[in-house]
């Protein structure tokens, strides 16, 4: 007897959750109280159009209580019942309260839903909407209510469920609690409601536009984890081709084919590539020619690094003068000084005005042994022809050697180079033979004969 009892009990209970609640669906048609219904909705709707929801209640209560579908033809109650609810919510900080508040809201969509038919896409919609953006429900609730509405609307889908759908969504994925698959065909799903509303919604296609592009928006955080170059092709194509003279577009997409893992070999994303090759290369050359023309020095190293001497030259000549008359930048000054000592020298062999150069460099960067490098590389390079004999010319060896030790006195970052110049000319010091003869000692001041000039301390080998 008792098992019977339980399994009674069990079908009832059942049957509360699986069969409609009937009067949740009444309407005042049939009401002996239909009058007075009738004035209840009439009062309590004056207030909901001036928002003051606190006045509008106990007569909207009434008007629920005892007509819940209102005339049968129209969901008022339901939807002016969640206004008033979402007022008490949004103005409570009890949560016990907000609690009970946010189960009406949702139990007045739900009875939309059950006793409007036609209007459950709507009703899940606008559910969805509210339960991420005011209810904070949780997301696990929240999504099946999205899904409820796209399985109830298709294309009918209200645009407002787009974004709390792709929030969702978004979040699970990243959280490892939605797969790439499932993932995808809501991204899928949502796009094709999107566009067959922007295509065919005339009242609302601006709408679904928006929340589109608000949408794809939130997708692109997981967009290239989901799709495969295929899917990047068949979205980006057509804005290509859209937009075929926007170098931005252009760009954009064939970064992103090429992000995406899109073979080069593709014929769409090899007319990119050369179309993209071909606008960089312009643009890079339009930004340094702009660049070259405000620095003209700078142009002259490029132009010394691809052997254009005399074209260096004149571009040095042209920097200098622009630093003197503006921004005077002492680095700048002394690199431009220092090149076109490189220049006068090797290229040229025009030492004086090189050594001049050289020296103007180093005035203008103290502590930067290069440009005594570069004199002493001078002086060792034409001592053989500086004088009318050996001894001479090891008279510029020594000035050579004098260079290279001041170089390295200043500066530790000539310091290798400098020893091994050292090194190696001090085997064409005066020998001390020819000094004998000469009269001269160690130790001696003596002055480098030809173009020259320095005056040296004489060390023999």
């Amino acid at each position: 007897m008792k098992n019977v009892m339980k399994f009674f009990v069990f079908v009832l209970v059942a049957g509360s959750w699986s069969v409609p609640a009937f009067g949740q669906c009444e309407n005042w048609m049939k009401s002996p109280q239909k009058d007075a219904l009738e004035e209840a909705h009439v009062l309590y709707r004056q207030f909901i159009k001036t928002e003051e929801y606190d006045k509008a209640f106990d007569y909207w209560k009434k008007a629920y209580e005892g007509a819940p579908a209102a005339d049968g033809q129209r969901s008022t109650h339901y939807a002016d019942g969640r206004k008033i609810y979402l007022h008490k919510f949004k103005n409570t900080t009890d949560a016990a309260q907000k609690k009970e508040y946010a189960n009406m809201v949702l139990k007045l969509f739900d009875q939309q839903a059950q006793c409007y038919p036609n209007e459950k896409a709507l009703a899940m919609g606008l559910k969805a909407y509210e339960m991420f953006y005011t209810l904070n429900s949780t997301y696990p609730d929240n999504k099946k209510v999205c899904q409820e509405a796209v399985e109830a609307g298709g294309n009918n889908t209200s645009y407002v469920v787009f974004q709390p759908y792709a929030s969702i969504a978004v979040w699970e994925y990243q959280n490892k609690q939605m797969d790439a698959a499932e993932a995808r065909n809501i991204v899928n799903k949502l796009n094709e409601i999107a566009d067959f509303n922007i295509a065919n919604n005339a009242k609302y296609a601006d709408s679904y536009q928006q929340a589109k592009d608000a949408m794809n928006g939130t997708f692109a955080q997981i967009e290239g984890e989901i799709f495969d170059c295929a899917y990047f092709k068949g979205k980006l194509e057509p804005d290509y081709r859209a937009h075929p003279d926007d170098t931005e577009v252009l760009k954009y997409i064939y970064n992103k084919l090429v992000q995406q893992g899109c073979p080069e070999d593709d014929p769409f994303v090899a007319e990119l590539k050369s179309r993209y090759e071909k606008i960089v290369t312009e643009e890079n050359a339009a930004k340094m020619a702009a660049y070259y023309a405000e620095n003209p020095g700078d142009h002259g190293i490029t132009l010394f690094k691809e052997g254009k001497y005399s074209e260096a030259l004149q571009k040095f000549d042209a920097g200098i003068d622009k630093e003197k008359a503006g921004a005077k930048d002492k680095e700048k000054l002394a690199n431009y000084y220092f090149y076109m000592a490189s220049i006068e020298f090797r290229q040229l062999n025009r030492y004086s005005a090189a050594r001049e150069h050289a020296r103007t460099a180093a005035n203008y960067k103290p502590g930067w042994g290069q440009p005594y490098m570069l004199i002493g590389d001078m002086y060792a390079s034409t001592s053989n022809s500086c004088g009318s004999d050996a001894f001479e010319a090891s008279l510029a060896v020594l000035a050579a050697v004098d260079k290279y030790a001041y170089a390295k006195s200043i500066d530790s970052d000539v310091a290798g180079e400098a020893s091994n110049k050292i090194g190696r000319y001090s085997a064409y010091y005066p020998a001390k033979e020819e000094a004998f003869m000469r009269k001269v000692n160690e130790g001696d001041s003596m002055t480098v004969p030809c173009w020259i000039g320095e005056t040296v301390r004489v060390r023999l080998k």
